[in-house]
Parts: structure tokens; C-alpha cells; sequence
């Protein structure tokens, strides 16, 4: 059996935020394998995040970001349980985070139950349109077509790829691209012991929505000449 060194059970605790204990049990269950233990931590934290989300979160920040000096803006409101932890440097690092994540991402839902059943209904006939140009394009360079049941999962994989893409807590975290916002979430959960919640955000982008205007700049200093 691999020994469990102090500063093996640092590393995991360093990779993970577990307590020294979790940590170190977690690498005596997996024989020192720390990538196995991290999966095993992972694996709990989920389950305790499991067991804390029935429980009120009204407590919490409503954190800032601005970025691109002043270009994007971002406001998201992140709750806990107590007063207290949300003063604490994890959960206003978390917050921060997930602003970030916003800044950089720009995702159009928070989560997948957010989005109107006709986008979805709408992305499914554009998908399916797509993947059946896909199926001609096959016929043509003399390739057997995909049978309907596939070109189904196919646009069943690209909905999937649609909420990674569009939906806050699905999306890949800008930070660590092996976890998710959510799995970020869960992890500090466990770590700081309540319910934690993105309740909602809102990201502004200078100009958006503003039909700048066009002026032609050469017809503008020739008439001002000519006058």
C-alpha cells in the first residue's frame, strides 16, 4: 500500500478544498491515487450538496464584475444560508467566480428549466433540418444515409451541447475545464457546510441593443469644404 504523506494529503486538500481528515481518507481508500481520490471527493460533495438543497438559502451577495475596462458588466445574486458565511472569503471568492464566468461566457439562461419550451422546440427543427442535409450529403458521396433513429440522438446530442452552451450551471467553468459551474457550486457546499443557491444575474455589454450609427466620414469633410 502507498504511504499517505502530509504532503500528498496537502496536494489533494490544495485540489479540492476537503478537510485534512476527508482528504486523507479519501487517499487511503484509493490507495494513494489522487486523481481517483479527488473523483471520490467529488462524488461525496455531490452527495452532500444532495442532502443541503431542500434547505432555505435567503442569506448571500449580490456580487459585481466589471471587465474590459468597463465594457461588460455583471451583476449575480449568489444566496447561503446565514449572514455569516456569506461574509467569508470562500463564498465571496465563489461569487466572484461565478460573476466571472458570466463576464467571459455570457450565458443566455441560468438554468435548463429556464428556457422556453418553443426555443427548444425551435433548436430541435433546425438541428433536425441540419443533420438531414448531413444525411443527403452522405446519399451523395455514395455513403448508406443515417437511419431516422440516429439522426434523432444526433439532434438529441446537440440539445445537450445547446444547454452546456447557453445554460449558466452546465457550463463548462471558465477556471477548470474538467468541472462545471455546478460542480463548482456543490464542491463548496460541501466544503462550507450550507445550501448554496445563483438565484439570478444580469450581464450588460456596452452598445448592446443600440443601432450605432454609420457615417461616412469622407462625404462629411467634403461637404463641410465645400460650404
Amino acid at each position: 500500500m502507498m504511504a499517505i504523506t502530509a504532503a500528498l494529503v496537502k496536494e489533494l486538500r490544495d485540489m479540492t478544498g476537503a478537510g485534512m481528515m476527508d482528504a486523507k481518507k479519501a487517499l487511503v481508500e484509493t490507495d494513494g491515487n489522487i486523481e481517483k481520490a479527488v473523483d471520490l471527493l467529488r462524488e461525496k460533495g455531490l452527495a452532500a450538496a444532495a442532502k443541503k438543497a431542500g434547505r432555505i438559502a435567503a442569506e448571500g451577495v449580490v456580487q459585481s464584475y466589471i471587465h474590459a475596462g468597463g465594457r461588460i458588466g455583471v451583476l449575480v445574486e449568489v444566496n447561503c444560508e446565514t449572514d455569516f458565511v456569506a461574509k467569508t472569503d470562500d463564498f465571496q471568492s465563489l461569487a466572484r467566480d461565478i460573476a466571472m464566468q458570466i463576464a467571459a461566457v455570457n450565458p443566455t439562461y441560468l438554468n435548463r428549466e429556464e428556457v422556453p419550451a418553443e426555443v427548444i422546440e425551435h433548436e430541435k427543427q433546425v438541428l433536425l433540418e441540419q443533420a438531414k442535409v448531413e444525411a443527403e450529403e452522405d446519399v451523395k458521396a455514395g455513403r448508406k444515409p443515417k437511419p431516422e433513429a440516429v439522426l434523432e440522438k444526433m439532434v438529441a446530442g446537440r440539445i445537450e451541447k445547446f444547454y452546456k452552451e447557453n445554460c449558466l450551471l452546465e457550463q463548462v467553468f471558465i477556471k477548470d475545464g474538467d468541472k462545471t459551474v455546478t460542480d463548482i457550486i456543490n464542491e463548496n457546499i460541501a466544503k462550507i457546510g450550507e445550501n448554496i443557491n445563483v438565484r439570478r444575474f444580469v450581464r450588460y455589454g456596452l452598445g448592446e441593443g443600440i443601432e450605432k450609427r454609420q457615417d461616412d466620414f469622407v462625404a462629411e469633410v467634403m461637404a463641410s469644404v465645400g460650404k
